[in-house]
């Protein structure tokens, strides 16, 4: 890649990549089984949860449904699924919007703060999410996740891949795509900031669907950089060690 003293700023995705949403989902559907004498195979919930919001943001980039920020799309979802099992009478309208919720609690990866905490003392750091701006912060808050500014896709009223989020970071942050490493879990999400001309730095996240799962990992001749953690990533961008 080029010289790292060309970056000026890292932007990060969040869910998955920051933090992980898989832990946190499936005990809060554990305490609701518990609470209500229920059976719900969460994992397979979660899936289908995951599937139903990127189709969502995907109609709205397309401009087949009207705007909605992702807790809606999460909240839509969720009587979808319930519904589908039957269950719609499970679950009063409070407690699913508690459930909700869940999505604003997410526990951040053992290496995250100490990761981010290496490279703020470097680089500009920002999230660059699909998620709304009020469950960023919250997220941020719950996992003291120590960034310089909070970015949304909310703020361009589209989802990533679509290129108006990536803009975003030039906009709000003052530097040129080149000077900014876009930092995902996820291949769309990078290949799309290379295609707006931002540099690219991969973090594998094996665990990010639970322990079952099989994302794909595999390195990309295309990447900046590939690291296992935000650590390695410090590591690889020359950031020293949190004293």
């Amino acid at each position: 890649m080029q010289d790292s003293k060309d970056i000026r700023a890292l932007a990060f995705d969040v869910q998955g990549t920051c933090v992980d949403f898989y832990g946190p989902v499936l005990r809060a559907g554990a305490a609701a089984n518990r609470d209500k004498g229920l059976a719900i195979d969460w994992t397979t919930l979660l899936a289908e949860w995951r599937d139903l919001y990127r189709v969502t943001l995907d109609a709205v980039i397309t401009g087949q449904r009207p705007w909605l920020r992702v807790d809606q799309i999460h909240r839509e979802a969720l009587d979808i699924l319930l519904e589908r099992r039957s269950l719609g009478g499970a679950f009063t309208r409070q407690e699913r919007d508690e459930l909700n919720l869940v999505w604003t609690r997410l526990d951040a990866w053992p290496d995250t703060v100490e990761g981010l905490s290496r490279l703020r003392r470097r680089f500009t750091t920002a999230t660059l999410s699909n998620a709304g701006m009020a469950a960023v912060v919250a997220v941020a808050k719950h996992a003291n996740l120590p960034f310089d500014a909070i970015l949304t896709a909310e703020l361009a009223r589209s989802y990533k891949p679509a290129p108006a989020v990536y803009q975003l970071t030039v906009d709000f942050l003052g530097y040129r795509p080149d000077q900014i490493m876009m930092v995902a879990c996820h291949k769309y999400d990078l290949r799309a900031a290379r295609d707006f001309g931002m540099r690219t730095a991969f973090v594998a996240r094996p665990l990010e669907f639970g322990p079952d799962a099989r994302p794909d990992v595999a390195p990309e001749s295309w990447f900046d950089i590939y690291a296992d953690s935000f650590t390695a990533l410090a590591d690889a961008l020359g950031a020293d060690s949190v004293a």
